[in-house]
């Protein structure tokens, strides 16, 4: 049958895929689902632990021939562990066979293509004009999502908050030390919010969350992007935006009906539509908007595709007799 590449976090990491590559693998992982050639069913999942999940992610991008399953967790305890909020494996079949051919850990793929789709709904719905993006939650999303946006936006300034002072501080130094953004550490999430041109939340993603973001927060012509559903967002701050967007429609809709996104609207388009112009982009500079990304496997499956043929090249990774 063949062998299995086994490729660690390491071996992901060293494999060198670029944030500008991973953000033009997912824009054409959303032009394949727009223009229909990608099958991805909402994902089922487990929940173990309070607002822990063990979620399947299964997806097949038939144009770039990449097929597999993500088995991810999401355990906000384990920051109290010293342990990462997400772990999992990623499975890529041979699309002729189903044969497994490769399994990778997902940590760095999960991180950097979620970043990704934030900076493909930036580059259609973002302002021409945004220079200032605002952060809430500053783990490893709140420094993936700063990498990828300023590669299709032209940020001058991040203003950053954090429920812990000292992860406030410490991304603030470290980031405008990487990046030469000028980066505000702010008291209170209003203070992330109002005045941007870009608002991104990472947190953890809850069951019954108390948002906390009101409509008269968000400006004019603001792109707000939840990667933590709607933890921040109040239902009356997502009924407010005048154009509401999400990955997959159906996923969205697969949510609200096992109790998430209580009180929020239906969505007005996919993000896919609006990458192959089935769906306007923004379509006035004032106009208010929302891409409710919920993470996607075509996303996972186009990136590790890459990883695991790059990984070939370069002979990283353990090979396994199956």
């Amino acid at each position: 049958m063949g062998d299995l590449l086994y490729l660690s976090r390491a071996d992901v990491e060293r494999v060198g895929l670029s944030m500008a590559e991973v953000i033009d693998l997912v824009e054409r992982a959303f032009r394949e689902k727009g223009e229909g050639f990608v099958e991805v069913p909402p994902k089922p999942g487990l929940h173990p632990a309070g607002d822990a999940f063990i979620h399947a992610m299964p997806a097949w991008l038939s144009r770039l021939g990449a097929a597999g399953m993500k088995w991810v967790s999401g355990y906000p305890q384990n920051q109290a562990r010293g342990l990462p909020y997400i772990t999992g494996l990623i499975i890529l079949n041979d699309p002729d066979t189903g044969i497994p051919r490769a399994v990778m850990d997902c940590t760095w793929i999960t991180a950097a293509r979620t970043a990704a789709a934030t900076a493909v709904a930036a580059r259609y719905l973002a302002r021409e004009d945004a220079r200032v993006l605002g952060i809430l939650g500053l783990g490893v999303q709140g420094r993936a999502n700063l990498e990828a946006v300023r590669h299709v936006c032209d940020i001058r300034e991040v203003r950053a908050y954090d429920i812990v002072p000292e992860r406030r501080d410490a991304y603030a130094r470290e980031m405008e030390e990487a990046t030469g953004i000028r980066i505000i550490p702010v008291d209170t999430p209003r203070d992330a919010v109002a005045g941007c041109d870009i608002v991104v939340t990472a947190g953890p993603i809850l069951k019954h969350p108390t948002p906390v973001i009101t409509p008269d927060w968000l400006s004019p012509g603001v792109l707000a992007v939840p990667l933590d559903f709607d933890s921040y967002f109040t239902p009356a701050s997502t009924h407010a935006v005048d154009y509401f967007v999400t990955d997959d429609a159906a996923q969205y809709l697969y949510y609200r009906q096992t109790g998430y996104f209580g009180g929020c609207p239906d969505p007005h388009a996919d993000l896919g539509e609006v990458v192959v112009g089935k769906k306007p982009a923004r379509t006035h500079p004032s106009q208010r908007i929302m891409s409710m990304n919920l993470g996607l496997a075509i996303e996972d499956m186009a990136v590790a595709q890459a990883v695991y043929r790059r990984a070939l090249d370069r002979g990283l990774g353990i090979t396994l007799p199956l």
